[in-house]
C-alpha cells in the first residue's frame, strides 16, 4: 500500500531510481520508517541489516551520535544567511586539512551539481567542447552531457551526446588513441580513480610510472594506471577529473588521490562526506578553482552557485564526519568489517556450491556481489532469487557496502543468511531455472529506456 501511495505521487515511487521498487523483488520493496545504527526498520516493523546505507552515503551508520550533535549545534543558529556563515570557513579549512592535494573547495548539495561544475570548468580552461567519461564506470550526473550516453537518454538532443566519448577504465593505449584522434578537443578526462572494475592488461601497453604508495588490493587501479593518467592529461593538455564520491573515506580520508599518490587536477566528494546529510564538494586547483571566482581578470565561470550549498548544519556534519573519520580510524574499520563479511559470504557461497556463481568484488569497504546463472553469465533472476532470500532473512542487502555501524552479529548473522539463500540458489542452478523461486517479476537494471 505504501509503495502504492509512492508511485501516486512521485514519478518511479522514489526519488533516485537506484532506490526504486522495481530494484528489489516484488512485493518485497520495504518502506523504511527510521534507522539506528547498521540497522533500519519498514513501517511493518519489521527490522534488517542495511547495507549500502544511502547508497553508500551513510557510512558512519544511521543517526551517528557525533554527526547528530554538531548538526543540532546549528540548527538553533540558523541554516542560511545572505551572506556567507564562518561555517563554511571552519568547513573549508577542515576539508582541505582532510585532502591536502586540493588546493580550493566549493561546496554544494549533490555530486551531480559538482561533477557537472569541474566539466564546465575543464571546458572553460582549455576552450575544448569534449568530454571524455570513463565507459566502465556507471554513474557520473543527471545533466544531459552524462545522461545522453545511457539508454535513458530521451530529452537530451543529439548534439549533446556527440561531444561525450568515452575510453575503457585501464587501457592507456586505448585513452591515447582516443586523445589522438580529437586532438585538442577534448576538455577533460573524468573517471572513478578506483571501482570494482578490473583493470584491462593492456594498460601495461605504455612506460608506467611509479604506482603510488600503496600495495594493490582487490578494487585497486593496476599499478601505474593513475598515474599514466596523469602523464597523458598533462601530453594532450586536457583536465584530470577524479570522481571520488564512492572512493572518498572509503579508500582513505583524503580519497583514492591520497592513497594512490596521484593528484588529479579536479575533484569531487560526496556521499560519506556527510553521513546522509545531503553534501558535496568541488576542490582543485587554486588557477582553475579561481575561474569560478572573483580574484582573477579572464572570464568568469559560473562554477556553482546554489542557495542550499552552504547550509550550516549539512557543513556541521561534514566537518564531524572527517573529525571522527580521523580519530576513530574509521576507514581500516571498514575495510575489517568488509574482509570479514567477504570472506564468510565466499566460505558460505563455496560450502553450497555456488562459489563460482555468487561472487563478491571491489575493495573491502565497497563490496558488491555478481549473481550468475548456470552459465555463469550476470542474471537478473538469479539476482532476483538471491535478494529475496537475503530480505526473508532480514537482510537488507543490494550489495555489500559495509558502514563503521556494523556489529560482528551482524556480519556473522548475514553470512548465516547468505548460507540459506545459497542453499536454495543452488537448487535453481540444478533445476537450471530460477523462476519457481521468483514469486513475481525479476528485479531490473536502472538504466533501461522502456519502463
Amino acid at each position: 500500500m505504501a509503495n502504492e501511495r509512492l508511485h501516486a505521487m512521485i514519478p518511479g515511487g522514489a526519488h533516485t531510481y537506484a532506490k526504486g521498487d522495481d530494484q528489489y523483488p516484488e512485493n518485497l520493496a520495504p518502506v523504511i520508517s527510521h534507522g539506528r545504527g547498521a540497522h533500519v526498520w519498514d513501517i511493518d516493523g519489521n527490522r534488517y541489516i542495511e547495507y549500502g546505507s544511502g547508497l553508500r552515503s551513510v557510512s558512519l551508520g544511521h543517526a551517528h551520535p557525533r554527526v547528530i550533535e554538531a548538526v543540532r549545534r546549528e540548527l538553533d543558529r540558523g541554516s542560511n544567511f545572505v551572506r556567507p556563515s564562518i561555517v563554511e570557513v571552519e568547513a573549508a579549512e577542515r576539508f582541505l586539512a582532510t585532502v591536502p592535494t586540493a588546493e580550493m573547495v566549493k561546496f554544494t548539495k549533490n555530486g551531480s551539481d559538482a561533477t557537472t561544475a569541474a566539466v564546465r570548468l575543464a571546458r572553460a580552461a582549455t576552450g575544448r567542447p569534449r568530454v571524455a567519461i570513463c565507459a566502465d564506470h556507471p554513474f557520473f550526473s543527471v545533466d544531459d552531457w552524462f545522461i545522453g550516453t545511457t539508454p535513458m537518454s530521451a530529452g537530451v538532443p543529439a548534439a549533446t551526446n556527440e561531444l561525450t566519448v568515452a575510453f575503457p577504465y585501464g587501457d592507456l593505449a586505448a585513452t591515447e588513441e582516443l586523445l589522438t584522434r580529437y586532438q585538442d578537443e577534448v576538455a577533460c578526462l573524468i573517471l572513478e580513480p578506483a571501482t570494482h572494475t578490473e583493470p584491462s592488461p593492456s594498460s601495461q601497453l605504455l612506460p608506467q610510472p611509479s604506482a603510488g604508495r600503496c600495495p594493490q588490493k582487490s578494487g585497486d587501479p593496476t599499478p601505474g594506471y593513475l598515474a599514466g593518467l596523469r602523464e597523458l592529461a598533462d601530453r594532450h593538455g586536457c583536465v584530470l577529473i577524479f570522481d571520488e564520491m564512492i572512493t572518498g573515506f572509503r579508500w582513505s580520508e583524503a580519497g583514492a588521490q591520497g592513497l594512490y599518490g596521484v593528484v588529479p587536477d579536479l575533484s569531487t566528494f560526496g556521499k560519506a562526506l556527510g553521513n546522509g546529510f545531503a553534501v558535496s564538494a568541488l576542490a582543485g586547483r587554486r588557477d582553475l578553482m579561481e575561474r569560478g571566482g572573483l580574484r582573477h581578470s579572464g572570464d568568469r565561470v559560473f562554477l556553482l552557485s546554489t542557495t542550499h550549498g552552504a547550509e550550516t548544519h549539512s557543513l556541521a556534519a561534514a566537518m564531524a564526519v572527517q573529525t571522527t573519520y580521523v580519530e576513530e580510524g574509521v576507514t581500516a574499520r571498514l575495510h575489517a568489517l568488509g574482509e570479514r563479511l567477504a570472506a564468510g559470504v565466499r566460505e558460505a557461497a563455496a560450502g553450497m556450491g555456488v562459489g563460482d556463481h555468487i561472487v563478491v568484488r571491489g575493495r573491502a569497504s565497497n563490496l558488491v556481489f555478481a549473481t550468475l546463472d548456470e552459465n555463469r553469465q550476470p542474471s537478473q533472476q538469479y539476482r532476483t532469487l538471491f535478494l529475496r532470500r537475503l530480505l526473508a532473512g532480514g537482510v537488507l542487502a543490494p550489495s555489500f557496502v559495509v558502514s563503521s555501524a556494523l556489529g560482528d552479529a551482524d556480519i556473522d548473522r548475514t553470512v548465516e543468511v547468505v548460507a540459506q539463500a545459497c542453499a536454495v540458489y543452488r537448487k535453481a542452478l540444478d533445476a537450471t531455472d530460477p523462476t519457481p523461486w521468483l514469486a513475481g517479476r525479476p528485479v531490473k537494471p536502472v538504466f533501461r529506456r522502456l519502463a
